[in-house]
């Protein structure tokens, strides 16, 4: 084996290792920021509540890719269950890594995939990872994540169309529910989260498996 074939080889082998050490050290980042969330009242009733655990995942996303992107994502949701545990047998948990994957893999890809990497690809790629995660989680949400929580708390899917209304009374119903309450937060969670990467990411891909 010659020299240079050694040297590929052994250069091959460091950023593979780089790079899972760069997965695993921003999915425990946003594993411990997932605990740390909070409710904000005038958008949305308590049970939903914002964190910034989609930071880092983006952030390595954009700097090593959407499939880094679906790993660390997959490590922040590992981290959150043994930090945390989870009260909806683990509904929440795959919803949230669904919402996370919608986010970052066109935000990756659409960033990524370009021959010239620019904050406009950047913008565009958040903006539609944004949109299709509001409507994923619009369907997660009416079909899914709320039925799961109403069985958990013996509540009647009634009971959060009341906490919606009380929001927002404009709420008179499920689909009320979905576009006064649903939309509102996530567009807002998102685009606050991309405004966040926006301003940071050029700082901290130096550090990361940068462009």
């Amino acid at each position: 084996m010659s020299e240079q074939v050694l040297k590929n080889t052994n250069a091959v082998q460091r950023t593979r290792t780089r790079t899972i050490t760069q997965v695993a050290m921003l999915g425990a980042v946003a594993g411990v920021l997932m605990n740390f969330e909070f409710p904000i009242p005038f958008l949305a009733p308590s049970f939903y509540q914002l964190d910034f655990s989609e930071i880092p995942v983006l952030i390595g996303s954009f700097a090593m890719g959407p499939l880094a992107g679906v790993m660390i994502e997959l490590v922040k949701i590992l981290v959150h269950l043994v930090t945390k545990g989870t009260i909806t047998a683990g509904v929440g948990d795959l919803a949230n890594f669904l919402f996370g994957c919608a986010y970052v893999i066109p935000a990756g890809l659409i960033y990524r995939f370009h021959y010239v990497k620019s904050r406009k690809h950047a913008v565009v790629g958040m903006a539609v990872g944004t949109v299709l995660t509001t409507i994923l989680a619009c369907f997660m949400n009416a079909f899914v994540l709320l039925p799961a929580y109403g069985k958990a708390f013996g509540m009647p899917i009634e009971s959060f169309i009341e906490m919606g209304a009380a929001v927002h009374s404009s709420v008179d119903g499920m689909l009320g529910f979905v576009a006064m309450i649903i939309v509102p937060f996530n567009l807002f969670k998102y685009t606050l989260t991309s405004i966040i990467v926006f301003f940071i990411y050029k700082r901290i891909r130096v550090v990361l498996r940068g462009d």
